[in-house]
């Protein structure tokens, strides 16, 4: 399974889109600033998430 995600920074207000197969372990990536793309921009709130059955699909709509 595959989730699709939104965040938004509560420092900025920019979001950040991703997909990952392990929402919880990204999210606390994103948050702790071990993320390269938004180590800058914590914290982040979830906006949206949406699953998929497969990589391919989420690729997809990360798009």
């Amino acid at each position: 399974m595959y989730t699709v995600y939104i965040l938004q920074s509560l420092k900025d207000g920019r979001t950040y889109i991703g997909y990952t197969n392990n929402l919880e372990r990204r999210l606390n990536e994103h948050n702790s600033g071990k993320s390269k793309s938004t180590k800058y921009r914590v914290p982040f709130k979830l906006l949206f998430k949406e699953e998929f059955q497969t990589k391919r699909d989420a690729e997809k709509r990360e798009i």
